[in-house]
């Protein structure tokens, strides 16, 4: 890409799009690993959710950008050595290459309160835990609760919380039963071949890897962008920025309207312009960062599941609809399994024309409910965008 002093907003939304793998078009045939492997590498960073109403966010992710696909197919890419679950921004599952770049982190104590102390207080706690595993594993908590109590002084909320600091500090890997319970085991049993053996950088090193794959990931983004997206601290990752500017790694821009200066990754691809046609998770990377949503959209998107029912302004479970380039509705959305349809509890418009909008996300909508196994869609009547999608959908 040649050097460019600034770019406008629109560009700035369109290179988002494009390096979320979301402005190209979905498979036109059946789903396989190979697509997958592709999108997880695209995006980098798939955070995890166990929020079920819809669907969990991890697989909406997938679905946003690849479709109709069968629900096991992260789980399928997972035992065949393609993904690793590990702590990268929040709970998350990556490319295998991306566990070398955090062990810096690994080594560090933990960072939250009580399995903070847990680490510092009861190392016998973490041996024992991590010895159980060695022999009995793959374990979950439950295993080493009082019914699989192994230690004189085990309660389910410690040895979860063992596991966890094992966890966190790579003395244990995990994955995913199909209920979605973690499984626990040594890391040469779960982690792909060579990830282990794999070099280890300093922690400027891989401050400096994780800010040119967030940049990737991103297309373009602030400082604080980059360093939110693997959840590195802006502290110690600005002088970085610089170093990756003079190799030539990141490309400093203006974007008109921003108050930050922002970087560009010297391979970002700038559409003129985009059909894109997604509903977003809630924790979906192009919106996880919500004062950069609110900066590139102008929508000020807030996860309502912990606000009492009767303040929620959107829902419980909202989803951002993308078209064009635009973030144009949000639909709080459930799957009335049940009753075999997918639910629209309310939808709102946020830009553009309703009966554009409503005719594309009622696509959408038919599409993700044929995914989910549910035989149509039902909408509420609430919000300003119910009429035209009620209308669209008939």
């Amino acid at each position: 890409m040649p050097p460019r002093e600034s770019i406008t907003p629109g560009e700035a939304r369109r290179a988002a799009i494009a390096a979320q793998g979301l402005a190209a078009p979905r498979p036109a045939g059946p789903v396989n690993l190979g697509h997958l492997r592709r999108m997880l590498d695209r995006v980098g960073v798939i955070q995890i959710d166990s929020v079920n109403v819809l669907a969990r966010a991890h697989e909406l992710v997938v679905w946003s950008r690849l479709g109709n696909h069968p629900r096991d197919l992260l789980a399928r890419l997972h035992a065949a050595g393609g993904a690793v679950e590990l702590w990268a921004h929040e709970a998350s599952i990556g490319p295998p290459g991306l566990h070398p770049l955090l062990r810096w982190r690994m080594a560090r104590p933990h960072q939250w309160g009580g399995l903070a102390r847990l680490g510092r207080e009861r190392p016998e706690l973490l041996d024992e835990v991590e010895a159980a595993a060695r022999e009995r594993g793959p374990i979950t908590a439950a295993d080493l609760g009082p019914t699989g109590r192994r230690g004189p002084w085990w309660g389910w909320d410690h040895a979860k919380q063992a596991l966890e600091v094992l966890f966190w500090h790579g003395r244990l890997a995990a994955r995913r039963r199909p209920d979605f319970a973690r499984l626990y085991d040594l890391p040469e049993r779960i982690l792909p071949p060579g990830v282990l053996d794999a070099p280890v950088p300093d922690p400027e090193a891989a401050h400096r890897e994780l800010l040119v794959l967030a940049a990737r990931s991103l297309g373009v983004g602030t400082a604080g962008d980059l360093a939110d997206y693997h959840r590195l601290s802006r502290r110690e990752v600005v002088p970085r920025l610089a170093e990756l500017v003079d190799d030539g790694r990141l490309v400093p821009v203006r974007v008109r309207g921003w108050n930050e200066a922002a970087y560009l990754h010297p391979d970002a691809r700038i559409p003129r312009r985009t059909s894109a046609a997604a509903l977003l998770a809630p924790f979906d990377p192009l919106v996880w960062c919500r004062p950069r949503v609110e900066r590139m959209w102008g929508m000020r998107f807030r996860l309502e599941i912990y606000v009492p029912a009767e303040k929620r302004v959107h829902g419980y479970y909202v989803l951002p609809f993308l078209l064009g380039e635009r973030l144009a509705a949000r639909v709080d959305l459930k799957a009335d399994r049940k009753a075999g349809v997918l639910l629209v509890r309310a939808a709102h418009l946020d830009d553009g024309d309703a009966h554009e909008v409503a005719a594309a996300l009622a696509t959408e909508l038919r599409g993700m409910a044929g995914w989910l196994g549910l035989t149509g869609v039902r909408v509420d009547p609430r919000g300003d965008l119910a009429p035209a999608l009620s209308a669209a959908l008939t």
